[in-house]
């Protein structure tokens, strides 16, 4: 199931919103709309006006949160970093990127240029609205006025929560570009993670006797810390392997007319649970476990690898990094990736499971 949709692009970065923003969309709104002023539009004359504004101020609330986006996708940009897309989801906004830099001095402001944006926001609307209720008397008692009161007080408390240094929020990159300059990044990444462990439990407590909303949070952030701090660890250790070093270059392959019961067997037999799909020297494609067990299993008799085999097949090269098979796996949700050569020949496979008794012998080496 497709979960994220393209709406289009800012600076040819590509604008997605996640099913789980249609949730929280009309979640924000009703909160606007059941709370009096000076945090909602309960006390509007008519429900219509109420519900009207609640919705208006959500949908610019979260244009808001896409410019916080834009603004270290930009900073990320210029230091040579390809952005994939920016998701509109539950928690706000997400700037997916090939790599954070590992400059402590880029990655610093690269992560302050977000929270910089939705204050620069928040204090511009904020002025902009007391010039306007200056000049018109009127206006500061008007529903309008009350909106970007709203918006201007929000993305203020956006930016400034967002440098709290927890990880792997913005401020928690911030921490981590400071730890950065004083020891290696796996330590300045473990230490920053701590912190965000110790921000999200703290979060959390304060949550069970406040917010439920800070409950949710925390507990993503300290997801979110533990994640990177695993995953930068397995990244940065495997930087020192090439694919041909970790990959297993004998490759068994299978036919594309064999039936899926004969499959069956043969992964029990060869304990792998995907295998190239090969018509003499020709690569086919690739059958899993997982396309097998999208067969019912009465037409496991008829049906041939062929026609459950996956037609493209992601690869590297042998002289590529271990760390971008990671990355590579981890970005496609798969366990494995053929190894070619320059004429496009498989000379071998690389597994999950390759990658993690890598790096299992690094650390008995340390």
């Amino acid at each position: 199931m497709k979960t994220s949709f393209q709406i289009g692009k800012i600076f040819g970065i590509p604008i997605k919103l996640h099913v789980t923003f249609l949730f929280i969309l009309p979640v924000f709104a009703l909160v606007f709309a059941t709370n009096p002023a000076p945090f909602g539009f309960q006390d509007q004359a008519t429900p219509l006006l109420n519900y009207l504004l609640s919705f208006t101020t959500t949908v610019l609330l979260f244009f808001c949160v896409l410019l916080h986006e834009l603004g270290h996708s930009l900073v990320a940009q210029r230091y040579g970093v390809e952005i994939k897309d920016i998701t509109l989801m539950l928690i706000g906004g997400v700037s997916s990127m090939e790599e954070i830099p590992r400059n402590p001095s880029q990655e610093l402001k690269m992560a302050f240029a977000g929270p910089l944006v939705s204050i620069i926001i928040g204090f511009a609307i904020f002025l902009a609205n007391f010039l306007v209720a200056s000049l018109i008397a009127s206006y500061a008692a008007t529903p309008i006025y009350m909106m970007f009161n709203i918006l201007s007080s929000i993305n203020i408390v956006l930016g400034l929560f967002n440098l709290l240094p927890a990880f792997p929020m913005d401020g928690g990159r911030v921490l981590r570009a400071w730890y950065a300059k004083r020891m290696n990044y796996v330590q300045a990444t473990h230490y920053a993670a701590s912190v965000g462990k110790i921000f999200a439990f703290l979060m959390g407590i304060i949550g069970l006797f406040s917010n439920p909303w800070l409950i949710l949070i925390a507990f993503f952030v300290y997801i979110g810390a533990s994640e990177e701090d695993r995953s930068t660890t397995v990244t940065v250790t495997l930087e020192k392997y090439s694919v041909s070093d970790v990959m297993s270059p004998e490759v068994t392959s299978v036919s594309p007319y064999m039936n899926i019961d004969d499959l069956l067997h043969f992964m029990f037999e060869h304990k792998h649970m995907g295998y190239p799909v090969m018509e003499g020297n020709y690569l086919k494609g690739i059958v899993t476990l997982s396309d097998v067990h999208k067969v019912p299993s009465l037409e496991r008799a008829v049906l041939q690898v062929r026609d459950i085999m996956t037609t493209t097949v992601i690869s590297l090269t042998a002289d590529a990094k271990a760390s971008e098979a990671f990355k590579l796996m981890m970005s496609n949700n798969i366990g494995r990736v053929l190894v070619v050569d320059s004429t496009g020949s498989v000379v071998g496979i690389l597994s999950r499971t390759d990658l993690m008794r890598a790096m299992m012998l690094s650390n008995e080496q340390l």
